[in-house]
């Protein structure tokens, strides 16, 4: 595919927590249950628009995705908020843009803070509104203290406090470059690879406790899937299960049938992997409560390239600019590659079948229409960036956002700002850069004044800009300048937040601090 070139038993101490919570659910019928909906949103890491086979014909490892897309609606202009990980799924808790919810970076293995107190998440909102949460997998928004999820209005959780990189393993998966297992002796083996986490291992939670470190990544799959059907199968009220996923975020690792494949091949192994745990959740769901169940799947960002064969494809869109200057035009940057992902929403019944959606929409909708759908209200002292896309998705309106802002990303510019803006077809570039590249070289960071401007409706490979001297370029942008100029003044009127990014080795995950890389015991 184009680069940007379950059977294991657990410990018994693994299920404890879990089961205290799922029986928990039995207590108190909701009197809405049969009229609120479930929400299932699934948020897949580092995926590549032209990794959905529905998307892109030369991919064919996404059979189970492909057909909740032609039993539901399929996206073809969705965005991820952000072009890397913390910013975008604060985004898709919030429904608000990093310079509003302070998220504007990656939080740390060390960091003190995270998404920010005052902002209330789509779990804390649906909990209000009489529904159960859960959350399973990838977190990074804040893991110390009342920034774990546990703490954010998740009444379950189990799942990794960060990506799957930040922390060292005994089976490291695939990655570039290639990182060792986790040092058993600190004289001899810690800290020789800069590129790779050794000194503290990755760890499982479930709910405030660790309960594997290091987690073992091959098994991380299958413990995704026994949590989530088990909370759709055992829900009694009306539930949010948010699940976040390790694929297709390096290091990639591979369990039973998948195991079996060529370094070329494992990628699409573990696309196949990750499509195969969607295929179960959504196969749980439908034989559950199918037609009280919306299952929403989507990425954080685009394909991050420097990771060569192990990294995903953008599909057509390539960022043909940026290519010829030097450097990856997906994740970390504002190129189509890095935040347009690939989307698809399933609701038999409600949302017509078979559809595909041109809709300019994004992962900040996802918290408006959900809250529309489950009849809760938006808390009402502050600005959000979403819309609610209930038009798009049950009448098949192809009306959705007519701006968009893409935040810098890491590739170019402080993190956060708002220098490129999406207008109806056309994408204004006050600056550019790309991001490492397969094989290393990044371009270099540019202002553009005034600002590049490509029409995505005949230039989907963003190549050649408009012409500034023409009566097209003038008249769009003006009305990118006014737009930009309108949300910039919104945002600073607005109640904004900022996150803590203070780093302090003392609040890295730690269950055994007596042992190199804080393995727990039993497991030397």
């Amino acid at each position: 595919m184009e680069g940007c070139s379950i059977s294991l038993i657990l410990p018994a101490a693994l299920f404890t927590g879990f089961l205290y919570y799922v029986s928990n659910l039995r207590t108190g019928v909701d009197t809405n249950h049969l009229q609120k909906p479930n929400f299932i949103i699934i948020l897949a890491d580092d995926i590549g628009w032209g990794d959905l086979g529905q998307n892109w014909p030369r991919t064919s490892e996404t059979p189970n995705l492909d057909l909740m897309a032609q039993q539901g609606m399929r996206f073809t202009d969705f965005h991820a908020a952000a072009s890397t990980c913390s910013p975008s799924r604060a985004s898709l808790l919030t429904g608000r843009l990093g310079l509003r919810n302070g998220v504007t970076r990656n939080f740390a293995v060390g960091s003190v803070g995270g998404l920010p107190l005052n902002e209330s998440t789509l779990a804390n909102i649906l909990k209000g509104g009489g529904y159960y949460t859960a959350m399973i997998g990838k977190w990074h928004l804040g893991h110390h203290g009342l920034y774990h999820p546990s703490n954010r209005g998740f009444d379950y959780y189990f799942g990794i406090p960060y990506s799957n990189d930040m922390g060292c393993t005994d089976t490291p998966g695939y990655d570039i470059p290639s990182c060792p297992p986790c040092p058993k002796d600190p004289e001899t083996d810690c800290c020789k690879h800069k590129d790779c986490y050794s000194t503290v291992a990755l760890p499982l939670y479930e709910n405030m406790s660790i309960v594997e470190q290091p987690v073992n990544l091959s098994a991380l799959t299958e413990h995704y899937a026994e949590r989530a059907t088990r909370i759709i199968k055992h829900a009694s009220k009306p539930f949010l299960l948010y699940v976040a996923l390790a694929h297709m975020h390096v290091p990639l690792s591979l369990a039973g049938r998948f195991v079996n494949t060529t370094r070329q091949g494992v990628y699409s192994a573990s696309l196949r992997e990750m499509d195969s745990l969607i295929g179960l959740i959504k196969n749980t769901s439908d034989t559950t409560d199918k037609e009280n169940t919306i299952i929403w799947f989507t990425g954080d960002n685009g394909p991050w390239c420097q990771k060569c064969e192990f990294s995903g494809s953008v599909g057509p869109f390539l960022g043909s600019w940026q290519a010829h200057k030097g450097g990856s035009s997906a994740k970390q940057t504002t190129w189509e590659g890095g935040h347009r992902v690939p989307t698809v929403a399933y609701w038999p019944g409600k949302i017509p079948a078979n559809i595909t959606s041109t809709a300019l929409l994004s992962v900040l909708d996802i918290l408006p229409t959900v809250l529309s759908l489950a009849r809760v209200g938006l808390p009402l002292d502050r600005h959000y960036d979403g819309m609610d896309a209930t038009e798009v998705l049950f009448n098949r309106s192809q009306t959705g956002h007519k701006t968009l802002f893409h935040p810098n990303s890491g590739a170019a510019g402080r993190f956060g700002d708002l220098q490129t803006v999406r207008l109806e077809q056309y994408k204004a570039y006050y600056l550019t850069g790309g991001a490492e590249a397969c094989g290393g070289g990044t371009g270099p960071e540019q202002l553009h004044d005034p600002p590049l401007i490509f029409d995505l409706s005949r230039d989907v490979a963003e190549g050649a800009p408009l012409d500034s001297s023409s009566a097209e370029y003038r008249g769009v942008l003006e009305r990118v300048a006014a737009e930009r100029e309108a949300v910039l003044q919104d945002i600073a009127t607005d109640n904004v937040s900022r996150a803590d990014y203070t780093i302090d080795p003392a609040v890295e995950p730690c269950c055994n601090h007596q042992h190199i890389v804080c393995r727990c015991q039993g497991q030397e």
